[in-house]
């Protein structure tokens, strides 16, 4: 059996960031051999992450990374806020960009089965970050968008945005389009995210859908019970242009000029610049939405412990 040494454990420590009684025991394992020492911590990574997978991560970071005219943003959940603002994690995020920059996946199990970098593909850089750090942690969504755009990140990576234009590179040169463009960025992450950018893109469904419950308010007004439904169907009418100032981005008001929609706003801005202009898509991705977060009880914590 080689001798092993505190060197040697710290060396191992300092390459996997695994703690210090596992890397003795890989290297007792591994007979003093560092690099199969290395080999075995990756191998237990996989087990590790297995009994991981069911946690919940719901904490993470929403990130965006720009090369050229290309844009990926990405959101990647971990246990804990702690290990999100970690450098590591930060860094793991950038290199699942890079990653995705390069092969233009279309989906997450095609990201996944990406080369991360000479050593692991995504996935099993996923696994290994799991057995690293100690909790569970996934690539949620993520999404390319190439052209003319916008982006913005709020909150250290709590929100964040990416807006596609129609517009001629002339246009989109000029230092107006700059500031006009990130406007509509903070549009979309300062207030309830649209559903879509204008009316004729919302499904007949979804219009119908809200008639219904505009006439279910409007019947349970003990005022307005007894009118005919010709007048309740008058009455929606006027109501449902709530509905589309809420959910299409151009009929909204304009955050920094409530005098004006964000439509208005962008007739000026094209008129002011001398092009034709338009949004063409947006995307709006918050930290965790719709995901279950951990509820900790303290009280529970400590007597769980004191009974170990």
């Amino acid at each position: 059996m080689a001798a092993i040494t505190a060197k040697m454990v710290a060396d191992l420590r300092a390459k996997t960031g695994v703690g210090m009684m596992e890397c003795k025991k890989a290297l007792n394992e591994a007979n003093g051999d560092f690099d199969e020492a290395v080999k075995l911590l990756r191998e237990k990574g996989l087990s590790v992450a297995a009994k991981k997978a069911g946690r919940i991560a719901a904490e993470g970071v929403v990130d965006i990374m720009v090369e050229g005219d290309c844009a990926v943003m990405i959101e990647v959940n971990a246990e804990t806020d702690f290990v999100a603002k970690n450098e590591t994690f930060k860094e793991f995020v950038r290199g699942i960009e890079k990653a995705i920059l390069a092969g233009k996946p279309a989906t997450i199990e095609e990201l996944l089965a990406l080369p991360y970098d000479d050593s692991f593909t995504v996935d099993a850089k996923v696994k290994d970050m799991i057995f690293t750090i100690g909790e569970n942690m996934n690539i949620r969504r993520f999404v390319i968008v190439e052209g003319i755009f916008s982006t913005y990140i709020h909150g250290a990576g709590t929100t964040g945005v990416i807006v596609k234009f129609n517009a001629d590179a002339d246009t989109a040169a000029k230092p107006g389009f700059a500031e006009f463009s990130k406007n509509i960025a903070l549009q979309i992450a300062a207030g309830s995210p649209p559903s879509y950018v204008t009316r004729d893109q919302v499904p007949a469904a979804a219009v119908e859908e809200e008639k219904q419950v505009l006439i279910a308010q409007i019947k349970n007004d003990e005022k307005n019970a007894n009118k005919p439904d010709a007048i309740i169907e008058k009455m929606v009418t006027g109501k449902i242009g709530k509905f589309y100032q809420r959910e299409c981005l151009v009929e909204q008001g304009y955050v920094k000029d409530d005098s004006m929609s964000v439509g208005q706003y962008m007739e000026a801005t094209a008129k002011d610049l001398g092009g034709a202009l338009s949004i063409d898509s947006f995307y709006p991705y918050e930290k965790g939405e719709g995901l279950e977060k951990k509820e900790d009880n303290f009280g529970d914590e400590i007597a769980e412990m004191l009974n170990k």
